[in-house]
């Protein structure tokens, strides 16, 4: 019976790997359709995020600049609980949102950590971006920094990683040096990924 069981595992456990190989895209595609960002944007944003052997990986967090990859979401979970408690942040999940700053819109962790409730949320958040500058580019470097350089050097990623599946971002805008006029610089130190640095700009449409 031992033997079966340790079968079964050897058996189980690529399976859930495989299966959560998949996860960050599904729940991209989803949001694509309830949320009216493009597919391709939030795809190229989750593999830049969080790419795992090739494939964007559900359960990922970034502490203090160090990306951790866990085998499930219960101990990526409990990785996360244990930086918030002890005063910390963390970027988490599939589009890494940051428990400072977007912590307080979720029920939980582990609701951030939800591979479809993560995925909406920064798809919010992306058009949220896209209506304030008018353009998904600026939006897309925003989505990571304020601080220009900090926010081009993101967008030349996703860039690169949409050149790699044939993809453009719409309207196929050509690359540029964006200064964003309209962005206040923030701080280049700053942990970057969904922090927002307007003045008075809560961290999305009807949160916080």
């Amino acid at each position: 019976m031992k033997s079966l069981l340790v079968a079964l595992c050897l058996i189980i456990t690529p399976l859930a790997a495989l299966a959560a190989r998949d996860t960050c895209a599904v729940a991209a595609r989803l949001a694509s359709e309830t949320e009216g960002v493009p597919k391709d944007i939030l795809l190229a944003i989750t593999m830049v995020e969080t790419r795992r052997d090739g494939a964007p990986w559900p359960w990922t967090l970034n502490h203090d600049g160090h990306g951790q990859w866990f085998a499930s979401a219960r101990e990526a979970e409990h990785a996360a609980a244990r930086i918030i408690a002890s005063g910390g942040m963390a970027d988490i999940g599939c589009f890494q949102i940051n428990s400072h700053w977007h912590g307080a819109s979720f029920a939980s962790v582990n609701q951030m950590l939800d591979p479809v409730e993560n995925a909406r949320y920064a798809a919010r958040y992306l058009r949220h971006l896209r209506a304030e500058t008018g353009d998904w580019a600026a939006a897309i470097a925003a989505y990571h920094s304020r601080d220009p350089d900090r926010g081009q050097a993101y967008l030349d990623r996703v860039t690169a990683q949409l050149d790699q599946t044939s993809a453009t971002l719409p309207g196929n805008p050509p690359l540029r040096r964006n200064r964003f006029p309209l962005f206040h610089p923030g701080d280049p130190a700053s942990p970057g990924t969904l922090v927002p640095r307007l003045a008075g700009l809560s961290p999305l449409v009807g949160g916080p």
